[in-house]
């Protein structure tokens, strides 16, 4: 694949194809006239509580074709049985669906199940089309005066996927028996739980739909925690359970202990804990009950993971019409990023931004009309970005990049300009790693701090604290051994790559400062057991969670340890018994990054939120955690022609669940008939 080069104004009038005929065109067709490159919707401030539905729902329901012979031969009950009373209704950005056809979408194993988790994972609540929280599976909420309660009021008739029902019962179920299990649960998650001594959140269920959640302290964020649930994929944090499904694996309810002991043993498993927890993974256990659109058909360690509509799905839309409109969803195994972007431009694949990369645009571009497909533009929210493991175990590497001044002189080092047109087109934004410019935390100290290319200054530095160049233009240790200084970079971007050739591109201007780095592509599931072990030197990975900061704020605050800039630190903010933690220096500045976020945390007026965030931006200015380089990217997603609903311009980002914002569940097939 020969790489083309494509300025920013001819990038620009690229884009205004791809938005003006978004995934309208069902046939391939060019628009009639350029349209402005799309804009990312500006992000609202938080909002504690949000209104009841807007609108009554139908009162007549229609369902999916491939549910008719089911319910036809009795084997399922008709479509107004399996909804709730006040089922949620969707609303749709272009036009009410057609039922039916597969979305054709491509993965990298088990460790990189968000592409499949993030389909499922909306909760109980979502944001609407400006990012303001919405319910979903709650009908309402209500927040205490003080912040401390929150009550939430589920839809009646509920139903997982296997027809029994979905009440608060499976979250008192969840909360007896995995979040206060001391086996399942050593240390409460941060998300259920509140202060220096991390109080439990206390349940109280009031009636089959409504239950009460209260906290010691205040805790007026909280609505964004409920944004992605993963029942099974985070453990303890998965808020509601299929008891009626899971007691078998339990230890303590099972009512067979003798067959649960041959089932850890044929799993190959030391504990039942172990398998309690895989088989409370819907992704890796079909049989599961799941409350999702879509539910799994077999396991996703598969080479084609299978997902199908769930026939007891709880929204309809504006006409009644049960939810999702397609009914099966396919993830294709692929190892390297060339195979993938061959599936593309063969038309292989039907809707995707992940593993999507802005530095083949021109080639995606290039071949839509063989593909069949268009690139739609959202905003994303990563960056291309250096972490250095201040507290890795190399003790000489970590007096190394704790060192600000090193930091700073890795920073002046690097022409991001130029990585930028090399590597990127120069479609990206020199700026270090930062809230974008449409999120109301945008702040230009921070996005700008260190940003110019002065290799000189950063030499100066770098000899300032002693690590000086050596006779043969290496930088030496400052503990007089002449040792040269070097470390090793991981990263999942694979050879090839433009992620992998903006990190080498790193390299060599590191090089020209005297210091040697080398970089290692791991698999992710690899480079997951070296960051959870603390065994690694440094990383690149790119930053995102910049749209809505303060509804994900771990990597600002540094316990988001597969951004390892600060691994050994973040576990003891999680969890201080876990064997990779280490409570940081005493008058360490993380100390104070984290009394901040303690203290907006428990304030409940947005603005001055924002206004306390503005001093974790602050320290971030000074200290520089991690180093960025580039961002601002325009995030492409592969839309093929015939495929509605879906828009451009909206943020590519995790805390917004990337293309999925808009709900998957209302896009659909022209054409149905011919994506089977």
């Amino acid at each position: 694949m020969v790489k083309r080069e494509v300025s920013r104004r001819q990038f620009m009038q690229l884009s205004a194809l791809a938005t003006a005929g978004a995934v309208v065109a069902a046939c391939g067709g060019a628009p009639a006239a350029e349209a402005p490159a799309a804009e990312a919707p500006a992000a609202a401030a938080p909002a504690a509580a949000a209104p009841a539905a807007p609108a009554a729902p139908p009162t007549t329901f229609n369902e999916a074709p491939m549910l008719a012979d089911l319910v036809a031969s009795g084997s399922l009950p008709p479509v107004d049985e399996r909804l709730p009373s006040n089922p949620l209704v969707m609303e749709v950005q272009e036009s009410i669906g057609n039922y039916g056809g597969t979305f054709r979408r491509g993965f990298k194993g088990v460790s990189d199940r968000w592409g499949p988790t993030k389909l499922q994972d909306r909760s109980i609540a979502w944001y609407d089309p400006k990012l303001s929280m919405r319910p979903r599976l709650a009908e309402s909420w209500e927040l205490s005066d003080d912040g401390r309660e929150w009550t939430f009021h589920l839809r009646e008739g509920m139903k997982w996927s296997d027809g029994e029902p979905f009440t608060t019962a499976n979250i008192q179920w969840w909360y007896d028996n995995e979040l206060l299990n001391v086996d399942l649960t050593p240390s409460p998650p941060a998300k259920y739980s509140t202060g220096p001594d991390r109080d439990v959140v206390q349940l109280e269920v009031v009636d089959d739909v409504t239950y009460k959640m209260t906290f010691v302290d205040p805790k007026p964020l909280f609505i964004y925690e409920m944004g992605r649930v993963s029942p099974g994929d985070n453990g303890n944090e998965g808020l509601y359970v299929p008891g009626h499904y899971m007691a078998q694996f339990h230890q303590e309810l099972t009512d067979d202990a003798d067959g649960l002991a041959a089932q850890i043993k044929e799993a190959g498993f030391e504990s039942w804990v172990q398998l309690y927890i895989d088989r409370n993974n819907w992704y890796l256990n079909p049989d599961r009950p799941s409350i999702g659109p879509w539910i799994a058909k077999n396991q996703l360690s598969s080479e084609l993971f299978l997902m199908e509509r769930n026939p007891y799905f709880f929204a309809v839309d504006a006409e009644g019409n049960q939810l999702p409109y397609v009914d099966t969803v396919n993830h294709r195994l692929f190892e390297q990023d060339d195979v993938f972007n061959l599936w593309i431009i063969n038309g292989e694949i039907d809707f995707q931004a992940r593993h999507v990369s802005i530095g083949n645009f021109t080639l995606f571009k290039e071949s839509e009309v063989d593909g069949d497909y268009q690139v739609v533009l959202g905003a994303a929210s990563g960056h291309q970005a250096l972490q250095l493991n201040q507290t890795t175990k190399n003790e000489r590497l970590r007096e190394f990049f704790q060192n600000r001044d090193v930091r700073i002189a890795f920073s002046l080092a690097v022409d991001r300009e130029a990585i930028n047109e090399l590597v990127f087109d120069g479609l990206l934004t020199p700026r270090q790693y930062s809230p974008l410019s449409t999120s109301p935390n945008y702040y230009p100290k921070l996005s700008d701090a260190y940003i110019e290319y002065d290799p000189e200054q950063a030499g100066a530095l770098l000899d300032a604290a002693g690590y000086e160049l050596g006779a043969d233009g290496l930088r030496v240790w400052n503990d007089g051994s002449g040792e040269p200084i070097s470390f090793n970079i991981e990263g999942t971007a694979m050879a090839g790559s433009n992620d992998e050739d903006a990190v080498q591109q790193v390299i060599r201007y590191l090089a020209d400062i005297g210091i040697t780095a080398t970089y290692k592509a791991l698999e992710r599931a690899l480079y997951t057991e070296h960051y959870q072990a603390n065994e690694i030197e440094a990383a690149w990975w790119g930053g995102d969670r910049t749209v809505l900061p303060l509804a994900a704020p771990i990597i600002f605050i540094g316990t988001q340890p597969d951004r390892p800039w600060c691994p050994a630190w973040s576990y003891y903010r999680l969890d201080p018994t876990d064997p990779a933690a280490e409570e940081p220096p005493e008058g360490h500045w993380i100390w104070e990054l984290w009394r901040i976020w303690d203290e907006l945390a428990q304030e409940p007026d947005p603005t001055t939120q924002n206004e306390m965030f503005t001093q974790i931006l602050d320290i971030w200015a000074e200290e520089l955690p991690m180093i960025g380089y580039l961002g601002e990217s325009p995030a492409p997603v592969i839309v093929k022609n015939g495929v509605r609903n879906y828009l451009p311009g909206f943020p590519i980002d995790d805390v917004t669940g990337d293309e999925h914002l808009l709900n998957t569940e209302t896009y659909f097939w022209e054409d149905p008939e011919n994506h089977v």
